[in-house]
């Protein structure tokens, strides 16, 4: 087999123009990266090449040796990624110490993988531990309506989940955790590493003030679906609130509806984004 017939680089190459044409990937904006399967390396492997050097990547994990990890390039644009794939891709192979990268197939004409690789491959542990291995897709993107939302909201995780899931009924289903939220902070920098990877244990997804946001999925589907809804959400936040002019919308989804919903769809909320007369 070929890595270019091979279905996990389709699906790949799928959820990168489906974010472009969401409008969430301005120039070379986001970075989307995907834990292989040993099904998918063995689809691959025919293609891969040993000979470039490996890169430390100043963050380790004991449970990520020897894995390989589908990213896309670093200054790659998302948009170029179906008609460019061995440019604009590369799959890397993780050393058994667990701290360096070498790639180990495309990224040709000196690539790199994204800049905030080390960022992902961090939360890719620590989502593979709280998810017993299920976890494989970690996704950033420039959503618009997040950033647009983050100018007029705190920083807060409760603040911002109790917007999201009080403006349209499937979110408390979709994201039950809540949203983790992180002040501004340099793009690519360790701080914002460090405070992604203090949140995404506990939530699915990560607010990034004025930036974007950093979701996680067991799929492409479910880390894509994930983003979109979150995003359609703020955007409906912010629709409301303007046409009624700057102020709250006056009908939001009470707490008590909420907890209907989640009863109906046996869904477990984070009950510390509730109040405690929803109970009642």
């Amino acid at each position: 087999m070929s890595v270019f017939t091979a279905e996990c680089i389709e699906r790949f190459e799928r959820m990168c123009m489906d974010g472009f044409e969401q409008g969430w990937h301005e120039a070379n904006g986001g970075n989307l990266t995907y834990r292989m399967t040993e099904k998918d390396v063995e689809a691959c492997k025919d293609d891969f090449e040993f000979s470039r050097p490996w890169v430390e990547m100043g963050v380790q994990a004991d449970n990520l040796k020897g894995a390989y990890f589908l990213t896309t390039g670093s200054g790659k644009f998302m948009r170029n990624v179906p008609l460019y794939p061995a440019e604009c891709l590369g799959i890397v192979q993780i050393n058994e110490a667990g701290d360096a990268y070498r790639i180990v197939w495309g990224l040709e004409g000196g690539g790199k993988p994204t800049s905030e690789f080390p960022t992902h491959f961090m939360n890719h542990s620590i989502r593979m531990a709280a998810t017993n291995g299920e976890n494989r897709v970690i996704y950033h993107c420039h959503c618009p309506n997040i950033i647009a939302l983050s100018t007029l909201v705190e920083p807060d995780a409760r603040t911002w989940t109790r917007i999201l899931w009080k403006s349209m009924t499937e979110c408390v289903i979709i994201f039950p955790h809540g949203v983790g939220v992180v002040p501004w902070m340099v793009p690519g920098g360790a701080d914002i590493a460090h405070a992604t990877a203090e949140l995404i244990d506990k939530y699915d997804a990560v607010v990034w003030s004025q930036h974007g946001m950093f979701v996680s999925g067991n799929s492409f589907d479910a880390a894509f679906g994930l983003m979109h809804t979150i995003e359609k959400s703020a955007g409906l936040y912010l629709t409301a609130r303007a046409a009624n002019g700057g102020k709250e919308p006056g009908f939001l989804i009470s707490d008590a509806q909420l907890i209907k919903v989640c009863n109906d769809f046996n869904v477990e909320p984070n009950m510390e984004f509730l109040d405690d007369d929803s109970l009642i």
